[in-house]
């Protein structure tokens, strides 16, 4: 079997080694079984046979060699040869391999001719002296045999040129299909590569932010205790030992995430995919930061316990990372109001803060002393990741400096209809979150 599948392989990719085997096959037969027809007929079957080695790949240039043996047998002979049979073979070949159309066409009815002229030559040079009648009921059986065994080698010619059309159209068909499904499996792949990266950003950014103000604080609180000695004020020693916790239980929490996000990444569980975080974790989300020492005003109005679950989880993310830059750029005595209010129709989230910036030593200050949002350091992908995560809901976000100072950043998302979320003839509410009242100052960028 192997041998046979090798041989089978062989042949189709050098058909004309294996046309040209057959050619010279019956070349050498022809002659044998044909018996003694002297030069003329022996060259008139070479032209006639061998060209059938190019059936395949010169298709039509073949049977324009053997039309033209034909026609020379009809001039200088008045008896039909054995290599006549390659007519059938190269209108077979001709109407199954052509590049054009018209050349199967053509060759066919240059054979019908050829059967015609080909009839009348044989009976009437057997017959030139018969009656008509005679020669008549001669001619016809012996054309319509001819015409007929052309017609059936066109026919089946033209039905393995359907079928090898057929299969080519199939074959890019499959090609399309499977590029497309390759573009695809990218785009999701991209889509899933991009989700990780916002997860991961989220989670690192802020609880390494929290886990640096942290720090900070316990490194001046210990340095304060160290230099009172052991009549250190015990509120120091408090305030020290608080930091710590709020280091380990931000550290913990974070390494709940990541463990959980990888998790995801190593099982296709459903279940897995359920958020860890959604607006009901707010709350504890905004005494993480309050213990930071920046002071947090929040405010969730309308039901938000039944919300979507990528909805829920993006609005936390969203409240998480304006926090976090709040962390890093706010700079000192910089207060936050976050507020969240839910509608029948959106869910509106705001984050607005006071603060003017950090101090960098180097960087250009400004009249009230503070640097100017995002000039110091390169710009990351916090506002990025927020607006990809309220785009793919179909809402909007806008980030940016206040007119009155400060920063703030306002994300709109559309509420799915869910039973209850409006009664008959209650009108949607889109009344905006009323702006909080902040010290004027300096305009800054966010990250």
């Amino acid at each position: 079997m192997e041998f046979v599948r090798r041989v089978r392989a062989w042949m189709q990719r050098s058909p004309f080694q294996v046309d040209l085997v057959l050619a010279v096959l019956a070349w050498l037969i022809f002659p044998v079984f044909a018996g003694s027809s002297g030069t003329l007929g022996f060259l008139l079957t070479t032209a006639q046979v061998l060209p059938l080695a190019w059936r395949r790949t010169q298709p039509f240039l073949a049977a324009l060699v053997i039309a033209a043996a034909c026609l020379l047998q009809l001039i200088v002979m008045g008896t039909p040869m054995l290599s006549n049979v390659a007519v059938l073979a190269i209108v077979y070949a001709v109407a199954a391999y052509a590049e054009e159309r018209w050349q199967s066409r053509a060759v066919l009815i240059a054979a019908l001719v050829g059967g015609l002229l080909g009839g009348l030559d044989w009976v009437l040079a057997d017959g030139l002296y018969a009656p008509a009648g005679s020669v008549l009921f001669q001619i016809v059986p012996i054309v319509l045999f001819m015409w007929m065994s052309v017609g059936v080698a066109w026919v089946l010619g033209d039905a393995v040129r359907r079928r090898r059309a057929v299969l080519a159209r199939l074959r890019e068909q499959n090609e399309a299909l499977a590029r497309d499904q390759a573009q695809r499996s990218a785009l999701v792949a991209q889509g899933e590569r991009a989700a990780i990266a916002r997860e991961m950003h989220d989670i690192v950014a802020h609880s390494l932010s929290v886990v640096v103000v942290q720090a900070d604080g316990g490194a001046y609180a210990a340095r304060v205790a160290l230099a009172r000695g052991t009549g250190a004020d015990p509120q120091v020693l408090e305030r020290a030992a608080q930091t710590l916790e709020t280091l380990a239980a931000t550290a913990r929490e974070a390494l709940t995430d990541t463990r959980r996000l990888v998790g995801v990444l190593r099982d296709s569980d459903a279940a897995e995919f359920a958020p860890a975080h959604g607006v009901a974790d707010v709350e504890d989300l905004v005494q993480r930061i309050r213990d930071s020492g920046v002071p947090v005003t929040l405010a969730v109005r309308g039901e938000v316990d039944h919300l979507p679950r990528d909805l829920d989880l993006a609005a936390y993310r969203v409240v998480q990372e304006s926090l976090t830059n709040v962390l890093k750029h706010a700079g000192p005595r910089a207060s936050v109001v976050v507020d969240v209010l839910r509608t029948p129709a959106v869910l509106l989230i705001r984050v607005t803060d006071d603060g003017q910036g950090l101090v960098v030593p180097g960087t250009g200050l400004d009249d009230d002393g503070f640097v100017a949002r995002g000039t110091t350091g390169p710009s990351g992908n916090g506002i990025i990741g927020m607006r990809e995560r309220v785009e793919v809901l179909g809402g909007t976000l806008h980030a940016g400096e206040r007119p009155a100072g400060g920063f703030e950043v306002v994300a709109s998302v559309p509420v799915e209809r869910l039973p209850g979320s409006q009664t008959p003839g209650q009108q949607e509410s889109t009344a905006p979150i009323p702006d909080a009242e902040v010290p004027t100052g300096s305009r800054r960028s966010h990250e």
